[in-house]
């Protein structure tokens, strides 16, 4: 039988297979506490220092600027919480309206306990104005979070502006990056964030694992007490093994991105060529004229459900929207904030390409999508 195509690189990304051999010794002969003083501890202890290095000079920053986390959850819930003094502080934070859970419900949390949220719209491609955030801080303002690329339609958003703003007013910016890595180049010191988030599954690292870039000036809270790990700003002995897996990642998607960002761009292209061939004009694209991750499609079907088109093409693997919620009938935040109709929205499906992703993929599942459309349309 055919196997399914995989289409859902903005969910999960596959494990690289040179990232689980670099993980397999430190889960086999390397298993030490880092902490430990003997030699056991020192090759786990080892090993995390040249990640540390390794990742901070992937994304351009220093070394002790890398917070190791078990994700974007994680990091996201430091970031916000942390400036906000674990969510016991006051103030004002600013963030989009396009934001994930991950950090809308953070936001939410904060809303509850006395801290202000301002949340800014989108355009119809789902762009920021960095005017509006701007216009957005006041004298309570302590921390503005825009997502650096959306996980739903793919829009870029305009952080480096973003931040030149807020920092001019002395307001902290955080972006979670989960979604950039391994499609476009995420560089710490030119974004100009104060912090930023890595998720390890989203760039061909093992769930479970992330980092939470903070700027060496800057302070925030702990979420987790214990021990003086990782700066002080998350305690608990370190995952050697995941940490050496998002490295080796790392370091790889700083060595062959340009190819393989232009590669997913063609394929992504030709895949909504031959969509809309089959389905025509009315086939809808959103945030097709805002810049876009390279990989991602998300693409409105006329007349038909999103769920009932995937459950009828089968051997596609894809989703509605965002993987968190995709299972919901309720229309995403992502495009009810970018004003699509409620009908488009419906009908819309989200297909992620990766690294791996080939021609005959792409050819089979719009085959198999218009397929599907045309069965639902009869």
């Amino acid at each position: 039988m055919t196997p399914p195509i995989y289409l859902d690189h903005n969910a999960t990304t596959p494990v690289w297979p040179e990232v689980r051999e670099a993980m397999a010794a430190f889960l086999d002969r390397h298993f030490g506490n880092p902490s430990s003083a003997h030699a056991f501890g020192a090759a786990a202890r080892e090993a995390v220092s040249d990640a540390r290095e390794q990742i901070a000079a992937a994304l351009v920053c220093e070394p002790e600027e890398v917070v190791f986390t078990s994700g974007g959850s994680e990091s996201n819930n430091l970031a916000l919480k942390g400036v906000f003094d674990g969510g016991r502080g006051s103030g004002h934070l600013v963030i989009s309206a396009v934001e994930h859970p991950a950090v809308e419900k953070v936001a939410a949390f904060l809303e509850e306990r006395d801290v202000e949220v301002t949340r800014v719209g989108v355009d119809a491609d789902g762009v920021v104005d960095p005017a509006e955030v701007a216009a957005a801080i006041g004298d309570r303002t302590r921390l503005v979070s825009i997502m650096l690329a959306n996980n739903e339609v793919g829009t870029i958003q305009p952080i480096s502006e973003i931040a030149r703003l807020c920092h001019e007013r002395g307001v902290l910016v955080h972006t979670d990056a989960a979604q950039a890595i391994g499609k476009i180049p995420v560089r710490f010191a030119d974004l100009g964030v104060d912090l930023l988030t890595v998720a390890g599954h989203k760039m061909y690292a093992p769930k479970g694992v992330g980092a939470l870039l903070v700027r060496s000036e800057v302070e925030i809270t702990p979420l987790v007490h214990g021990a003086d790990h990782e700066r002080g700003l998350r305690a608990g002995t370190e995952n050697v093994a995941s940490i050496v897996g998002l490295s080796v990642a790392a370091a790889k998607i700083v060595r062959q991105l340009d190819s393989a960002a232009a590669r997913m761009a063609a394929l992504r292209d030709r895949l909504a060529e031959r969509l809309r061939s089959a389905v025509g004009e009315d086939l809808v694209v959103h945030g097709e004229r805002a810049p876009r991750l390279p990989n991602t499609l998300s693409a409105a079907f006329p007349d038909v459900a999103g769920h009932e088109l995937l459950e009828r093409a089968g051997r596609v693997a894809a989703s509605t929207g965002a993987a968190c919620h995709s299972g919901s009938e309720v229309r995403s935040a992502t495009l009810a904030a970018m004003s699509v109709p409620p009908e488009t929205a419906e009908g819309t499906v989200r297909l992620s390409l990766g690294w791996s992703t080939s021609e005959d993929d792409v050819d089979r599942a719009a085959e198999l999508l218009a397929g599907a459309w045309e069965s639902l349309r009869s």
